[in-house]
């Protein structure tokens, strides 16, 4: 097999903004330094002319044999589009998203290549770790609300296992998936620093899953990225405004592809693992252990601003109905010379079923083994 042959994933990285400049040139650099190397890296400049021709200089020598390309955002404002933009210019035969303020560990793409062996798997997460500024998590701060920070929360099992929905930060998809369920729905989500909407990989993952049943999307916990928590985003009001705000989005992907699909990792988690964290945290109250009672009111507090979000939110759909689209990517020509050229034995998912894929589909959007409690907390 040839080097050629070997490079078959394209990296998506979207940025808005200089104050990550060295949090991206990180992010850059780990891709660059994988064990199995990627095709290209695409940096999807969100709408800031300023952050896109200082990337375009520091990265001129790369752009000559497509190594790292430097691409404005296509669309309107925020990381959906942004990530479109990215999968309709990538070349590979699959299609990987890395926060912009995360770096991966050397085996992170050979981890994701491995869950592709099997034909049916159209998706393939891995685990985030949280790195935080202040080098400790804060005593308070519960491990089964990590989503908050865009991080692996407790609850979900380990190893490789069977998912609703992977992260978005952490993720890797087939290119044909997108043929088969359009991109990410615009109007969900981040943009830049407004409210920290989410959601959109929740939304994405279930229409795949429609579009192709018998598709398959997995986590690998092998495949592991560090993504750095600022300052800000330590403290209790971060925490409350971004489950609010996952309440909020919940709303959207259940009023979208309905409440049984959408909610149905939720349910396991506020009925199993989140009880089970709040008794953790009185127990270690009780023994005297630092942040136990914190921890157990974080989660109460948490579960309570999330479902007043999710109620706002039911209410808003409902009055204005869903808010955002979803079209088909259009591969550029070199996307699908990439694509033949990468994966030769590998036929589309839709022709091996006889299918048509579904280009024209509208959306409004586990925790557990089923996954998304939080989907996390996307770059910008």
């Amino acid at each position: 097999m040839t080097d050629r042959q070997t490079r078959d994933f394209s990296v998506v990285i979207c940025v808005y903004t200089e104050d990550r400049w060295e949090d991206i040139l990180a992010a850059v650099a780990s891709v660059r330094h994988q064990s199995r190397p990627a095709l290209e890296t695409l940096l999807v400049v969100d709408h800031n002319p300023a952050l896109l021709e200082r990337l375009g200089g520091e990265y001129k020598e790369c752009a000559a044999d497509g190594e790292v390309r430097v691409l404005a955002n296509a669309g309107p404002r925020g990381l959906s589009a942004g990530r479109n933009t990215g999968i309709a210019a990538a070349r590979g035969a699959y299609v990987a998203f890395l926060d912009d303020d995360a770096v991966a560990e050397r085996d992170w793409l050979r981890h994701f290549h491995e869950g592709y062996a099997d034909p049916r798997v159209m998706a393939v997460g891995g685990r985030t770790e949280p790195a935080w500024a202040s080098g400790r998590r804060p005593a308070w701060f519960p491990e089964e609300f990590d989503w908050v920070v865009g991080c692996t929360y407790r609850g979900l099992p380990p190893g490789r296992v069977r998912v609703r929905n992977v992260l978005g930060g952490n993720a890797s998809f087939r290119r044909t998936a997108f043929d088969a369920a359009g991109g990410f729905a615009t109007g969900i989500g981040r943009d830049g620093d407004r409210r920290p909407l989410g959601c959109e990989e929740t939304e994405l993952c279930i229409r795949l899953s429609r579009a192709l049943p018998d598709a398959v999307l997995l986590i690998d916990d092998r495949a592991v990225i560090h993504h750095r928590v600022p300052p800000a985003r330590e403290h209790f009001g971060y925490f409350r405004t971004r489950t609010y705000a996952e309440g909020l989005s919940k709303a959207l992907v259940a009023r979208s592809v309905g409440a049984d699909k959408g909610l149905e990792s939720e349910r396991r988690y506020t009925t199993r693992v989140l009880p089970a964290g709040v008794v953790r945290g009185l127990r270690d109250a009780v023994l005297g252990r630092a942040g136990g009672a914190g921890r157990a009111g974080a989660i109460v507090t948490g579960v309570a601003v999330a479902a007043a979000g999710y109620l706002l939110g039911t209410l808003r759909a409902r009055r204005g109905g869903t808010a955002f689209e979803v079209a088909p990517i259009a591969a550029t020509a070199t996307a699908e010379a990439g694509m033949r050229a990468d994966e030769p034995d590998e036929p589309d998912e839709n022709q091996r079923d006889g299918r048509e894929p579904d280009r024209s589909r509208r959306g409004g959007a586990d925790p557990g083994a089923d996954k998304s409690a939080g989907d996390e907390e996307e770059a910008a």
